[in-house]
């Protein structure tokens, strides 16, 4: 913890300084939003749209894919037999790559660019191979072959990286498909680490290029490795300011190491700019980054403010569907405010029934901990269905992080029900499920973690240095959560370790020190540190 509060106090006091060389360094580039000035990706294109595909491929790397479409298509107007302006469109519809199992929908339509970049123009071939590589990934609709064509993929993309070996945009494309490729049970983090090989020393050499600090985000995406991604974090908003999910991004890094203040100010960015764009997808996705942040640092009027902008956008076209039904279901539970948990209203999903299920995870809980366990048979029976669907649809991980919410629900149930030592069972057991999967990068995190559950219901059974292990085990993977350092402070104190309970209470109180709500856990705090 010591470690992590000397980290947030060096990320603010270089942050603003680190920024200025940026924009200094950016001057170079002036009016270039998108960081385009360094990208160069070559083509047999003709020589006069050179400058806009290069743009194109900019947009790209920052999953500006709306806007990379455009450009790209921009180009075919004055190059018609530019295959690669093809390759790009087909690029851009495959979407976010960590956005898990891609429809037949997206299969149709990148499969008509490919098919038009295969028969267009004169193709080098390097640029036959990408547009036979990226082909790989459109040649089923079969959800079920989707991993199995992630991988061939891969591979094909390390034939093209290998064949042209001083191709530096070749190269982020095949550190992309590595991290693409990286499985969420692999904690040895091998595709992330080889794709970290690749991108560190390119982006060393070339520090303003938007793809490098984003992928390289992306490759340091997960616990153990998010201090790896700070420079290139605190770097990549400031080189594509017009693009949305640049501003987004650097939060995942901030997120992973309980970097609050900092994932609030560049997702207010990013949904700012979003706005202004007509993105409703963007901005509700900065919106639950926002709110998951408030929520740590105890700005609950904060929270409640964009929980009311995504309420007032949710109908909108292209909305997130996962922050819709993530935004309320943390408000709720965040607080504790198991009530209002169980009263969420659920919102049906056909196509993403994950989200549904969070929202029948919330209420579960809520109704268990509020004093009505029964109350949470309905939901839990639902996350059931929910799971089987997703196993129906082949999304093995989702479904498996259904279960564990089912998994968790049951534990709560049985927990408040009496049945006190098998609700602790089910949640350990949940809570190591949990332990071997890596969040997904669609969220901040869990809506709960279920060891930090864990450490609650020890608590309730009395059983504080049990709990006391609970919540520092999740402080070494969540680090700086309200809920998880208060339930240390809370566990330790009930053990009889007042040295580490004053600890956890002053980190609470330093952490909350811009709280614009008084939470009861604060007044608690307060008291037992003497302030």
């Amino acid at each position: 913890m010591r470690r992590l509060a000397l980290l947030a106090l060096a990320a603010s006091l270089t942050f603003a300084a680190d920024a200025r060389a940026q924009h200094e360094d950016h001057g170079a580039a002036a009016g270039d939003q998108i960081g385009a000035a360094s990208v160069r990706f070559e083509t047999s294109c003709a020589a006069a749209v050179r400058d806009d595909f290069n743009r194109a491929v900019a947009m790209y790397h920052s999953f500006w894919f709306p806007e990379a479409i455009k450009m790209f298509e921009s180009v075919l107007q004055r190059d018609s037999s530019c295959a690669l302006a093809y390759w790009g469109i087909a690029m851009s519809q495959w979407g976010n790559p960590y956005a898990g199992l891609k429809g037949a929908d997206v299969v149709k339509r990148g499969s008509a660019p490919i098919e038009k970049a295969r028969a267009a123009g004169s193709p080098t071939p390097r640029e036959r191979a990408l547009i036979e590589a990226l082909a790989v990934l459109y040649s089923s609709p079969d959800p079920a072959t989707h991993r199995d064509r992630v991988l061939r993929y891969e591979a094909a993309m390390q034939k093209v990286s290998s064949d042209n070996p001083k191709d530096v945009e070749v190269r982020i494309l095949y550190a992309l498909a590595l991290t693409q490729s990286q499985l969420p049970t692999d904690k040895t983090y091998s595709k992330l680490l080889q794709a970290a090989k690749i991108l560190d020393p390119l982006f060393t050499r070339m520090p303003m290029h938007p793809g490098l600090a984003h992928y390289i985000i992306h490759a340091y995406d997960v616990p153990p490795l998010a201090e790896r991604a700070l420079t290139a974090a605190r770097r990549y908003a400031s080189l594509a300011p017009a693009a949305p999910h640049a501003l987004h991004m650097p939060s995942h890094t901030f997120t992973r190491l309980g970097f609050w203040q900092e994932s609030i100010d560049t997702n207010r960015r990013s949904a700012e700019t979003a706005r202004k764009t007509s993105d409703t997808n963007a901005e509700l996705h900065a919106l639950d980054y926002q709110t998951y942040a408030y929520l740590q640092i105890g700005r609950d009027q904060a929270a409640k403010a964009a929980l009311e902008r995504a309420v007032a956008i949710h109908g909108l076209p292209g909305a997130n569907t996962f922050a819709v039904a993530a935004i309320p279901a943390r408000y709720a539970m965040e607080r504790g405010d198991w009530a209002a948990a169980a009263a969420l209203t659920v919102t049906p999903a056909t196509n993403t029934p994950y989200t549904e299920a969070m929202t029948h995870f919330a209420r579960a809980i809520g109704a268990a901990r509020s004093g009505r366990p029964e109350a949470a048979t309905a939901d839990i029976a639902r996350m059931a269905e929910l799971r089987d669907k997703l196993q129906s649809m082949q999304d093995a991980y989702w479904a498996e992080q259904v279960d564990i919410q089912r998994r968790v629900a049951l534990a709560w149930q049985a927990f408040a029900s009496g049945r006190r030592d098998e609700g602790i069972a089910g949640l350990r057991a949940a809570a190591d499920a949990e332990d071997a999967t890596d969040k997904a990068a669609v969220t901040p995190g869990p809506l709960a973690p279920a060891r930090e559950l864990l450490g609650y219901m020890l608590l309730e059974a009395g059983r504080p240095r049990e709990a006391l292990v609970a919540f520092e085990a999740t402080m070494k993977k969540e680090p700086n959560r309200f809920r998880g350092v208060y339930g240390a402070a809370q566990a330790a104190e009930a053990a009889g370790d007042r040295g580490k309970a004053k600890t956890y209470y002053n980190r609470l109180l330093e952490m909350t020190r811009d709280a614009d709500t008084d939470r009861p856990e604060l007044t608690i705090a307060r008291k037992f540190a003497g302030r």
